[in-house]
């Protein structure tokens, strides 16, 4: 398989090699689609929690008494039929929404994420990302003058001055292979790929 490398004003300069194992397999929308949706759920703390009608605020006084008054009959007003009254089936704080993905489908499914950017023309190599200082606008300036907007970097190192002069951007990311998820690959337009992280990528999904 092989990828455009780009220069500094981001156009293609050259062709470099790259693994197909990582860069070269079929697309397997299911398995993509799950590994997105797990990555998406583990995120979730599940901290959310409702009331059910013990531990709604009410009284336990008879609203009315049982009969003769034509109404239906009530006990309390912490019934769930009531307005203000608790849940029937509450969301507890210790609702677990992970879902469970094998390393082989996750390596897989990377791959795959990887693979179709390839054939898009989302995916492109380029030398190296660096800055000389830690200053947002000249990084800016020069995805600018590469005629990028929404791109997420991976690079096989980053210094401090590149995370501090990237971390202010909207829509750039910076971040080393082992960092790399599936919905960040999925959300950014482009996706820009260091040498060295080409070889970083190949021993983590190959």
């Amino acid at each position: 398989m092989e990828l455009e490398l780009l220069n500094e004003q981001g156009q293609a300069a050259s062709k470099v090699d790259a693994p197909d194992t990582v860069f070269g397999r079929d697309y397997n929308e299911a398995l993509v689609h799950q590994v997105v949706v797990a990555y998406q759920a583990n995120a979730r703390q599940g901290t959310r929690a409702q009331k059910d009608r013990q531990t709604v605020k009410h009284s336990t006084k008879k609203p009315w008494r049982q009969k003769g008054t034509g109404r239906a009959r009530a006990g309390m007003t912490s019934s769930p039929l009531w307005r203000g009254g608790g849940r029937i089936f509450p969301n507890s704080p210790e609702e677990n929404f992970s879902h469970k993905v094998n390393k082989k489908m996750y390596r897989a499914g990377m791959a795959a994420i990887f693979s179709q950017l390839a054939r898009e023309g989302r995916l492109a190599v380029v030398d190296s990302i660096k800055v000389e200082s830690p200053k947002t606008k000249a990084l800016a300036a020069k995805f600018k003058a590469m005629g990028l907007e929404s791109v997420l970097v991976i690079a096989d190192e980053v210094d401090e001055n590149l995370f501090l002069a990237s971390r202010n951007l909207a829509n750039v990311l910076v971040i080393e292979p082992r960092y790399a998820d599936p919905l960040s690959l999925v959300f950014y337009k482009k996706v820009l790929v260091t040498k060295g992280a080409i070889e970083k990528l190949k021993e983590m999904l190959a």
